[in-house]
């Protein structure tokens, strides 16, 4: 469960959601009583989780997480705290940093494929430490990440917490470098700007206090570009969207709603043609003005039925967005206001638990339509929009 151990070595450098899901009131000696409790931000809202202090062990050892200091307890605890979550430790196998990122503050997460040409991203990295956000990666796996594992001793497939990002004068150029972390605490790259590469001796004094330290403890830097070269996805999660755009002080203003898709009554699917299609659930959404960049996210988060993780299905899900002609009525809106009228924008469609993209829309009146991509698909879901000024939000009813 690499996804989640690496989530949770992002989760410690922001310390306003590390209180929040490690409550700070409990410790071994007042009034002790052999439990402890954490939290976790769950399809809406935060639930409390209390375990006791038995942790699994084999030979006298955890058997998955631990300190080095062997006196060090929360992170394991934690980590039984969420497996109780998910139905059991076998439940946690295989994962993506974005599930846990959502659990541990029921943020913002933005996918970023990376690849040579990503000429924003650290700007866009370097905004999201300063909004205090959760950052991580993952390597290819296969072919390529067999081979860079061997040229480069990158754990192919493998979940990482990207900890920082620095600009540094090297022979009279400025370089980025990104700082990543293994959860294993060791194995790290060993290309350039590695623990022992010699391009070190090229920066300040200064510099090399800040950021370099030779010890095989999992943390490494790499040049930006090889980063966008040798690691496949990158995801960055916030309580706040602000470091999408790098307008750092509007304020995003949240709007949830849970609904479900229920077969035979409003899951018709995404085939807007039929007449099925419009049975799906529909919202409304005002927009008074235009300010510019990006001014509204949409969450589309399934709440599945089963309790235990492993067993959960994701039915692929995407939406709709549509612009409301003037003469509509209010409330639930016909699919004949719309005949010959094209989509202001359709999302891609993606078997997951959300789903989750920016726009930029114009001043007015739209309507969402969130579906599966099949018809008769029976899912709870929550639909959440973040924008830059109040919108007002209405499901249109049957």
């Amino acid at each position: 469960n690499c996804w989640f151990l690496s989530s949770i070595g992002s989760l410690t450098l922001c310390n306003s959601l590390l209180v929040e899901v490690v409550p700070q009131d409990q410790n071994f000696n007042d009034g002790y009583a052999g439990i402890f409790h954490f939290r976790f931000w769950r399809f809406g809202k935060w639930v409390d989780v209390v375990i006791d202090d038995l942790l699994p062990t084999l030979y006298k050892m955890p058997l998955s997480v631990s300190s080095r200091s062997g006196d060090e307890f929360w992170a394991p605890l934690l980590e039984k705290a969420y497996a109780k979550l998910c139905g059991s430790y076998g439940d946690m196998i295989a994962g993506n940093n974005p599930e846990a990122f959502k659990d541990f503050s029921g943020g913002v997460n933005m996918n970023y494929k990376l690849s040579k040409d990503q000429p924003d991203l650290f700007d866009v990295m370097k905004r999201a430490f300063q909004c205090n956000a959760m950052l991580g990666c993952g390597t290819f796996g296969g072919e390529k990440g067999e081979k860079f594992f061997e040229e480069f001793g990158l754990v192919d497939g493998h979940a990482f917490a990207v900890t920082g990002v620095e600009q540094v004068e090297s022979q009279g150029k400025q370089l980025k470098l990104v700082r990543i972390w293994n959860p294993w605490g060791e194995r790290e790259w060993t290309g350039d700007w590695s623990d022992k590469s010699a391009l070190w001796s090229t920066v300040s004094s200064e510099v090399r206090a800040k950021c370099w330290e030779e010890k095989d403890d999992g943390e490494f830097w790499m040049k930006m570009e090889d980063f966008c070269v040798y690691y496949e996805e990158m995801d960055i999660c916030c309580e706040s969207p602000n470091f999408v755009d790098g307008d750092l002080e509007s304020q995003w203003i949240c709007s949830q709603t849970e609904d479900r898709w229920e077969e035979g009554i409003s899951a018709g699917g995404s085939d807007s043609e039929t007449n099925e299609f419009w049975t799906n659930p529909q919202y409304r959404l005002r927009l008074k003005e235009k300010k510019g960049g990006i001014n509204v996210l949409l969450s589309l988060l399934q709440k599945p039925d089963e309790e235990h993780r492993s067993k959960v299905q994701y039915h692929p899900m995407g939406f709709f967005i549509y612009k409301v002609p003037p003469e509509a009525p209010g409330g639930r809106l016909p699919s004949s206001l719309f005949k010959g009228a094209p989509p202001v924008c359709v999302s891609r469609f993606a078997e997951t638990r959300e789903l989750i993209e920016s726009h930029s829309l114009q001043a007015g009146e739209y309507l969402i339509i969130p579906c599966t991509y099949k018809p008769n698909m029976t899912a709870s879901f929550i639909i959440t929009t973040y924008s830059k000024e109040p919108v007002k939000m209405v499901r249109g009813h049957q």
